[in-house]
Protein backbone atom coordinates (compact mmCIF):
# COMPACT_ATOMS: atom_id res chain seq x y z
CA UNK A 1 0.00 0.00 0.00
CA UNK A 2 1.32 3.45 -0.91
CA UNK A 3 2.30 5.63 2.01
CA UNK A 4 0.21 8.65 2.95
CA UNK A 5 2.00 11.99 2.88
CA UNK A 6 3.22 12.75 6.38
CA UNK A 7 2.52 15.88 8.41
CA UNK A 8 5.59 18.01 9.19
CA UNK A 9 6.52 18.42 12.86
CA UNK A 10 9.14 20.78 14.25
CA UNK A 11 11.60 20.21 17.11
CA UNK A 12 11.30 22.35 20.22
CA UNK A 13 13.92 23.32 22.80
CA UNK A 14 14.68 20.65 25.42
CA UNK A 15 12.60 20.69 28.61
CA UNK A 16 10.99 18.30 31.02
CA UNK A 17 9.08 15.68 29.08
CA UNK A 18 5.41 15.21 29.90
CA UNK A 19 2.82 12.63 28.98
CA UNK A 20 1.56 12.89 25.36
CA UNK A 21 4.68 14.74 24.16
CA UNK A 22 5.94 13.67 20.76
CA UNK A 23 9.69 13.08 20.63
CA UNK A 24 12.40 12.33 18.11
CA UNK A 25 14.83 9.62 19.23
CA UNK A 26 18.55 9.75 18.52
CA UNK A 27 19.15 7.10 15.80
CA UNK A 28 22.11 5.57 17.65
CA UNK A 29 20.06 5.21 20.84
CA UNK A 30 17.24 3.61 18.85
CA UNK A 31 19.58 1.11 17.18
CA UNK A 32 21.19 0.25 20.52
CA UNK A 33 17.82 -0.35 22.17
CA UNK A 34 16.50 -2.37 19.25
CA UNK A 35 19.62 -4.53 19.45
CA UNK A 36 18.62 -5.57 22.98
CA UNK A 37 15.19 -6.76 21.83
CA UNK A 38 15.64 -9.98 19.89
CA UNK A 39 11.91 -10.60 20.35
CA UNK A 40 11.20 -7.66 18.03
CA UNK A 41 13.35 -8.89 15.15
CA UNK A 42 11.31 -8.81 11.97
CA UNK A 43 8.48 -6.72 13.42
CA UNK A 44 7.31 -4.44 10.59
CA UNK A 45 8.50 -0.81 10.50
CA UNK A 46 10.65 -0.86 13.65
CA UNK A 47 14.06 -1.12 11.98
CA UNK A 48 13.41 2.03 9.94
CA UNK A 49 11.05 3.86 12.31
CA UNK A 50 13.46 6.51 13.57
CA UNK A 51 15.44 6.71 10.33
CA UNK A 52 12.21 7.54 8.51
CA UNK A 53 11.68 10.52 10.83
CA UNK A 54 8.76 8.98 12.72
CA UNK A 55 8.24 10.11 16.32
CA UNK A 56 7.48 8.28 19.54
CA UNK A 57 5.14 9.47 22.27
CA UNK A 58 5.69 9.90 26.01
CA UNK A 59 3.44 7.50 27.90
CA UNK A 60 2.66 6.73 31.53
CA UNK A 61 5.51 5.13 33.47
CA UNK A 62 5.01 1.50 34.53
CA UNK A 63 6.40 -0.18 37.67
CA UNK A 64 10.11 -0.84 37.36
CA UNK A 65 10.86 2.15 35.13
CA UNK A 66 13.01 4.60 37.04
CA UNK A 67 12.70 8.38 36.96
CA UNK A 68 16.06 8.57 35.16
CA UNK A 69 14.52 7.60 31.84
CA UNK A 70 11.56 8.81 29.79
CA UNK A 71 8.81 6.22 29.13
CA UNK A 72 7.97 6.05 25.43
CA UNK A 73 5.70 4.14 23.12
CA UNK A 74 4.53 3.70 19.57
CA UNK A 75 1.57 1.79 18.13
CA UNK A 76 1.99 -0.30 15.01
CA UNK A 77 -0.65 0.14 12.29
CA UNK A 78 -3.74 -2.09 12.57
CA UNK A 79 -2.68 -4.01 9.45
CA UNK A 80 0.49 -5.01 11.32
CA UNK A 81 -1.27 -6.17 14.46
CA UNK A 82 -1.88 -2.84 16.22
CA UNK A 83 0.82 -3.87 18.69
CA UNK A 84 2.00 -1.25 21.18
CA UNK A 85 5.76 -1.09 21.61
CA UNK A 86 7.06 0.31 24.90
CA UNK A 87 10.54 1.41 25.92
CA UNK A 88 12.32 3.95 28.11
CA UNK A 89 15.34 6.05 27.12
CA UNK A 90 17.45 8.80 28.73
CA UNK A 91 16.10 12.30 28.20
CA UNK A 92 19.34 13.45 26.58
CA UNK A 93 18.73 11.08 23.67
CA UNK A 94 15.38 12.69 22.89
CA UNK A 95 14.21 15.89 21.19
CA UNK A 96 10.74 17.16 21.97
CA UNK A 97 8.61 17.98 18.93
CA UNK A 98 5.75 20.39 18.40
CA UNK A 99 2.61 18.28 18.15
CA UNK A 100 0.39 19.15 15.16
CA UNK A 101 -2.99 20.73 15.76
CA UNK A 102 -6.26 19.15 14.69
CA UNK A 103 -6.60 21.75 11.93
CA UNK A 104 -3.15 20.85 10.59
CA UNK A 105 -3.91 17.12 10.32
CA UNK A 106 -7.47 17.53 8.99
CA UNK A 107 -6.40 16.64 5.41
CA UNK A 108 -5.39 13.18 6.69
CA UNK A 109 -8.89 12.47 8.04
CA UNK A 110 -11.67 10.70 6.11
CA UNK A 111 -13.90 13.13 4.16
CA UNK A 112 -16.86 12.19 6.35
CA UNK A 113 -15.05 13.58 9.38
CA UNK A 114 -14.37 17.04 7.96
CA UNK A 115 -17.59 18.66 9.18
CA UNK A 116 -17.04 17.45 12.74
CA UNK A 117 -13.40 18.54 12.68
CA UNK A 118 -14.41 22.02 11.49
CA UNK A 119 -16.93 22.28 14.34
CA UNK A 120 -14.34 21.13 16.90
CA UNK A 121 -11.73 23.60 15.63
CA UNK A 122 -14.30 26.42 15.78
CA UNK A 123 -15.17 25.42 19.35
CA UNK A 124 -11.51 25.60 20.29
CA UNK A 125 -11.23 29.06 18.72
CA UNK A 126 -14.22 30.22 20.76
CA UNK A 127 -12.49 29.27 24.02
CA UNK A 128 -8.90 30.01 23.04
CA UNK A 129 -7.92 26.32 23.10
CA UNK A 130 -6.19 24.51 20.24
CA UNK A 131 -7.31 20.86 20.08
CA UNK A 132 -4.69 18.31 19.09
CA UNK A 133 -5.18 14.82 17.71
CA UNK A 134 -3.90 11.63 19.20
CA UNK A 135 -4.75 8.04 18.39
CA UNK A 136 -5.17 6.92 14.80
CA UNK A 137 -5.46 10.34 13.17
CA UNK A 138 -2.25 11.57 14.80
CA UNK A 139 -0.25 8.49 13.86
CA UNK A 140 -1.54 8.45 10.31
CA UNK A 141 -0.57 12.10 9.91
CA UNK A 142 2.94 11.91 11.40
CA UNK A 143 4.05 8.53 10.03
CA UNK A 144 2.49 8.33 6.57
CA UNK A 145 1.18 4.85 7.45
CA UNK A 146 -2.47 3.77 7.52
CA UNK A 147 -4.07 3.78 10.98
CA UNK A 148 -7.66 4.87 10.36
CA UNK A 149 -10.58 2.65 9.42
CA UNK A 150 -14.35 3.25 9.15
CA UNK A 151 -14.64 2.16 12.79
CA UNK A 152 -11.97 4.53 14.15
CA UNK A 153 -12.59 7.09 16.89
CA UNK A 154 -11.54 10.72 16.66
CA UNK A 155 -9.25 11.09 19.68
CA UNK A 156 -8.48 14.63 20.84
CA UNK A 157 -6.34 16.41 23.41
CA UNK A 158 -7.51 19.77 24.75
CA UNK A 159 -4.53 21.61 26.33
CA UNK A 160 -5.98 23.81 29.07
CA UNK A 161 -3.86 26.02 31.35
CA UNK A 162 -6.54 26.33 34.03
CA UNK A 163 -10.08 25.27 35.00
CA UNK A 164 -12.05 24.01 32.01
CA UNK A 165 -15.12 26.09 31.10
CA UNK A 166 -18.31 24.07 31.49
CA UNK A 167 -19.52 25.62 28.24
CA UNK A 168 -16.65 24.06 26.31
CA UNK A 169 -17.50 20.64 27.72
CA UNK A 170 -21.22 21.03 27.03
CA UNK A 171 -20.69 22.21 23.46
CA UNK A 172 -18.18 19.43 22.83
CA UNK A 173 -20.78 16.92 24.02
CA UNK A 174 -23.31 18.41 21.58
CA UNK A 175 -20.84 17.99 18.71
CA UNK A 176 -20.10 14.42 19.82
CA UNK A 177 -23.80 13.55 19.89
CA UNK A 178 -24.10 14.41 16.19
CA UNK A 179 -20.71 13.19 14.95
CA UNK A 180 -20.38 10.25 12.54
CA UNK A 181 -17.58 8.82 14.70
CA UNK A 182 -17.00 8.42 18.43
CA UNK A 183 -15.42 11.59 19.81
CA UNK A 184 -12.99 10.60 22.55
CA UNK A 185 -10.10 12.27 24.31
CA UNK A 186 -8.73 14.18 27.25
CA UNK A 187 -8.36 17.58 28.77
CA UNK A 188 -4.57 17.95 28.97
CA UNK A 189 -3.18 19.95 31.89
CA UNK A 190 0.19 21.77 31.64
CA UNK A 191 2.05 18.96 33.45
CA UNK A 192 0.70 16.35 31.01
CA UNK A 193 -2.01 15.03 33.32
CA UNK A 194 -5.04 13.90 31.33
CA UNK A 195 -8.72 14.02 32.34
CA UNK A 196 -11.32 12.32 30.18
CA UNK A 197 -13.43 15.22 28.90
CA UNK A 198 -16.79 13.49 29.26
CA UNK A 199 -16.00 12.20 32.76
CA UNK A 200 -15.06 15.74 33.79
CA UNK A 201 -18.28 17.10 32.28
CA UNK A 202 -20.54 14.50 33.89
CA UNK A 203 -18.94 14.38 37.34
CA UNK A 204 -21.22 15.81 40.07
CA UNK A 205 -20.32 18.88 42.07
CA UNK A 206 -18.08 17.69 44.88
CA UNK A 207 -17.17 14.59 42.88
CA UNK A 208 -13.86 13.29 41.57
CA UNK A 209 -12.38 12.41 38.19
CA UNK A 210 -9.63 9.99 37.16
CA UNK A 211 -6.36 11.83 36.45
CA UNK A 212 -3.76 10.10 34.27
CA UNK A 213 -0.24 11.35 34.97
CA UNK A 214 3.28 10.43 33.94
CA UNK A 215 3.82 8.45 37.14
CA UNK A 216 0.41 6.87 37.66
CA UNK A 217 -3.31 7.31 38.21
CA UNK A 218 -5.16 9.26 40.90
CA UNK A 219 -8.64 10.54 41.69
CA UNK A 220 -8.77 14.34 41.73
CA UNK A 221 -11.57 16.60 43.01
CA UNK A 222 -13.58 18.15 40.20
CA UNK A 223 -14.14 21.58 41.79
CA UNK A 224 -10.75 23.16 40.92
CA UNK A 225 -10.73 21.58 37.45
CA UNK A 226 -14.05 22.77 36.07
CA UNK A 227 -15.19 26.37 35.71
CA UNK A 228 -18.80 27.48 35.99
CA UNK A 229 -18.18 29.92 33.15
CA UNK A 230 -20.35 28.86 30.21
CA UNK A 231 -20.03 31.81 27.84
Amino acid sequence: MAQIHRAHIEPRPPRIFTRQDLVRVDPEAWSSWLGTRADLAGVPHLAVWVGAGRPLIVRRRVPGEGAGTVPLGLPLPPADGKRRIGLALPAERLTRLDSPSLAEVAPHAPPGWHGTIAAVVALGDRYGVTPRPFGGLLWQAVTGLTYLSPASDLDLLWPCPGPVPAGLLDRLAAIADNAPMRLDGEILLPDGTGLHWRELRDAPEGGTVLAKGLDGLAMWPVAPLRSRETA
